[in-house]
């Protein structure tokens, strides 16, 4: 029986939600070359994808933390899943904007979070861990205690690993790079020559150099 992070990986690889372009890198908006591009909002076309990562989230959460007060969902790629996954618990729903909104309340935080309520992150992607923890940061200073951070997919970078140790958060994630790879190689959305590049380009990604590129907006 397969795990969870290669069922989801497998899931995320067939929706064109995670793309292996080895040849032909993208160019991130950080300005970093990478043979991957994630876009996990595509998931939200597919109903079948959409239930399993919603239950799984749900499952996470209620297996590995107290019960939270509030689902909060990150700007914007995670907005939709955590409402679907406050809905499923229950519970109310908020999302952390990545800047306060230029009219109106100026709100950062939209929805109704009281001080001293136990929230429970949702993220899609976490790549360095630099705008997740930004949004769990916003949190804190509204007086909200954030218990913990699950993510759909992470591409373990040792940065992210730093900065979620150092900010006093637990991570759990559904599925991740080590299992992407081996799922890719598996169901050949990638050849044998593919994976010490890919290997290479997870180990020092702000140095990999691409051969030529396609840049993504």
């Amino acid at each position: 029986m397969k795990q969870l992070e290669h069922l989801l990986a497998e899931k995320l690889l067939k929706v064109s939600a995670i793309k292996l372009q080895p040849e032909q890198p993208f160019t991130w908006a950080s300005g970093w070359n990478s043979p991957i591009y994630t876009d996990n909002r595509r998931t939200l076309s597919y109903p079948e994808v959409r239930t399993f990562i919603k239950t799984e989230l749900c499952r996470i959460i209620m297996e590995n933390f107290e019960t939270p007060d509030v689902i909060a969902g990150v700007a914007t790629g995670a907005i939709a899943q955590g409402a679907l996954v406050a809905d499923s618990m229950g519970l109310p729903y908020i999302y952390v904007r990545s800047t306060p909104k230029d009219h109106g309340l100026e709100n950062l935080i939209e929805g109704n979070l009281k001080p001293g309520q136990k929230v429970i992150v949702i993220e899609d992607l976490i790549s360095t861990g630099q705008s997740s923890l930004k949004a769990a940061e916003a949190i804190r200073m509204a007086g909200a205690e954030v218990i913990g951070m699950v993510a759909m997919f992470s591409y373990g970078f040792p940065i992210a690993e730093q900065r979620f140790k150092e900010a006093g958060i637990k991570l759990l994630t559904l599925s991740n790079y080590e299992a992407l790879l081996e799922v890719a190689l598996e169901t050949g959305f990638i050849g044998k020559k593919d994976v010490s590049t890919l290997q290479q380009w997870r180990e020092a990604p702000q140095n990999w150099a691409p051969h030529r590129d396609t840049t993504i907006e």
